[in-house]
Parts: structure tokens; sequence; C-alpha cells
């Protein structure tokens, strides 16, 4: 196995992404999900990034925004984030704007 591969098994193990932590807040707020980004990525010169949106974060009348903050903004508690939900579980365009970043962000393919 190529270093390569190694690698994106090592962030991407069954596809799933290793350093994102998801919350979700029921729909109190139009940005129901947040997604923060983890882990040591090239460029992230010690910010928090992360992504607030909606269920349907690519209708024109929704909400994807991206943000960075010098905290973490979910430790040590996340409660204002709402309910902290596994990968797996959330809504397919969801996971795909979560995608986009974090291949962009570890240098993945």
């Amino acid at each position: 196995m190529s270093k390569a591969t190694e690698r994106k098994e090592r962030l991407l193990p069954g596809g799933i992404p290793t350093y994102v932590r998801c919350y979700d807040n029921g729909g109190s707020t139009a940005d129901r999900y947040t997604i923060v980004f983890s882990g040591n990525f090239k460029g992230r010169n010690r910010r928090c990034y992360y992504i607030g949106c909606s269920s349907t974060p690519f209708h024109p009348q929704s909400i994807c925004q991206h943000g960075d903050s010098a905290d973490v903004i979910d430790k040590p508690k996340y409660s204002h984030l709402g309910k902290k939900v596994k990968f797996e579980t959330l809504c397919d365009d969801v996971k795909k704007v979560i995608m986009s970043d974090y291949n962009e962000f570890w240098e993945l393919s």
C-alpha cells in the first residue's frame, strides 16, 4: 500500500472523516448543523474552522456558512451547538459540504 493510500485510510477510514465533530440543534436555528474541523492540517494556523449549515446547504434560500475562531468553539462545552451526532447520520448534502472542505484541508484527492 502506498503512503498516500495509507494516509487517506487514516484520515478517512471507511469514508468517514476522522477529524470532524458534528452537532445538530434539532432545527432551532437556520444553521441547524455545526461541523468543527480538528487535527493539525496544513494552514490551520491555530484556528478553529467550522461550518454552520441547514439540512439543505445548496438551496438558494438556505444557509451554509464557513467560519473560523481563535478559540475552539466546542470545548470545553458544546451544548450551545446542539447534540453531538455522528457524521454517518447526517444527510447527503451536509456530508458533501463537509467532505469538500475536509478534502481541501487535508489535501486529499
